[in-house]
């Protein structure tokens, strides 16, 4: 999809739907911060872009659309390569390329499948979605000056694994994904900076400052409609969760935690005292 023909239906759902079957990772990016600025911009003069947020989408391409490669691989195969040498950094810039490139996919996929939520809802993920591409650009841009590309090295597909699972219930899919699987990166964010940091790699290291400070705010937002859902359906928020997570096999979590990111990103002293 060419960002051009972006708004071709202008509504925001649908255009979400478009990118997420969009294959190319770098016009996948670029598009949907076109997206993010149209969005921002529906109000102003000229302005075209709107929301429908009740109409059910259909599905007329493969989801989520992906390069060919890199060739994805069960996570117990993926080669650990050491940070001392420049092809294991960049390893690790692939390893948080591919999880960025499906955290673009993730919010898209949230937009478009979920019907029946407030605005504010489709606006947080879009955010998210735009976020993400820009993540994903940097670790692109930074992987090329180490002499690497996306797509170099295996990856696994236990994110996207995940929203298949829930994609029937939007509250399996933010209490799951964004407040599980992507919570993880905020304890992972500061030992791999650390890493590449010791390595020299300072460039990266400045990188993931950037997306651990975004992040928190992904994590937050997971925060804010998974207790806004809890309270709709009138469940507790933590006995919810234990459910979810015996009912959807999510992975179970282990420290250490990033307790200070996990309190910023809104989790309650109750659920880190459960972890």
């Amino acid at each position: 999809m060419n960002s051009p023909d972006l708004l071709e239906v202008p509504e925001l759902r649908h255009c979400a739907l478009g990118l997420l079957t969009e294959t190319s990772p770098t016009m996948k990016a670029d598009a949907v911060r076109v997206l993010g600025q149209a969005w921002l911009g529906r109000d102003q003069p000229g302005g075209a872009l709107r929301l429908d947020a009740q109409v059910r989408l259909a599905v007329t391409g493969t989801i989520p659309g992906r390069p060919a490669v890199p060739e994805l691989v069960a996570p117990k195969l993926l080669q650990h390569r050491s940070m001392v040498t420049l092809e294991g950094r960049a390893a690790m810039i692939h390893a948080l390329a591919h999880i960025e490139f499906n955290a673009i996919n993730l919010a898209l996929d949230v937009i478009w499948r979920f019907p029946a939520m407030p605005d504010d809802f489709y606006s947080d993920w879009l955010q998210v979605a735009v976020e993400e591409a820009l993540h994903f650009s940097l670790l692109s841009a930074h992987l090329q000056t180490l002499g690497y590309a996306y797509g170099d090295f295996t990856a696994h597909n236990s994110l996207w694994e995940m929203a298949e699972k829930t994609q029937g219930d939007v509250l399996a899919r933010i209490g799951l994904v964004p407040r599980t699987l992507e919570a993880r990166g905020l304890d992972a964010a500061p030992p791999m900076r650390a890493k590449l940091a010791q390595a020299g790699d300072l460039a990266a290291a400045a990188i993931l400052d950037i997306i651990l400070r975004d992040e928190i705010g992904h994590v937050a937002i997971g925060n804010r409609w998974y207790g806004w859902l809890c309270m709709q359906r009138g469940l507790d928020p933590v006995a919810h969760y234990a459910a979810l997570a015996s009912q959807y096999k999510a992975p179970q979590l282990r420290g250490p935690f990033n307790l200070a990111a996990r309190r910023a990103a809104g989790f309650s002293e109750q659920e880190l005292a459960a972890l």
